[in-house]
């Protein structure tokens, strides 16, 4: 059991589902600081949720900003259309809940930096790279 408005962050954020065994779903408690970002602005090729569990955050996506208040609620469709970024600009803290299913290998693509991040399911294949730096199929096979 976890408590998603008592769980101690220690660590960044609370892997939740880790916490209660899950081999399904991800999810993640995030402690977000007044004027601080969650994440870089991304998407991902696996639909994910935002509950904002405390607290007041900005969302920014495809569509603009918009601010989200405790209890809110919001999807974000795979690929493109459910870019996001959480940013807390109040003065006081915020605590977001963020889930989405757990398949490996996990994309992100961050277009702000024009960067991907594969996450293959085992450490030594983490990578994040950027897109201009990329090779073809062609060029692989021709290694």
């Amino acid at each position: 059991m976890i408590n998603i408005f008592t769980a101690e962050n220690l660590e960044g954020r609370i892997d939740v589902a880790g916490a209660l065994a899950s081999g399904e779903t991800a999810m993640y408690i995030y402690d977000v600081g007044p004027g601080e970002e969650q994440s870089p602005y991304h998407y991902e090729y696996t639909e994910e949720w935002l509950l904002v569990v405390d607290g007041t955050v900005v969302l920014r996506d495809p569509d603009g900003e918009r601010t989200l208040e405790r209890g809110d609620l919001v999807c974000f469709e795979s690929g493109p259309g459910g870019a996001h970024q959480i940013i807390n600009r109040s003065g006081s803290p915020a605590r977001t809940l963020l889930f989405s299913g757990s398949q490996e290998p996990f994309v992100a693509v961050y277009p702000d930096s024009n960067t991907i991040g594969v996450w293959p399911g085992n450490e030594v294949d983490e990578f994040y790279f950027r897109r201009d730096s990329a090779v073809t199929r062609a060029e692989v096979e021709e290694s």
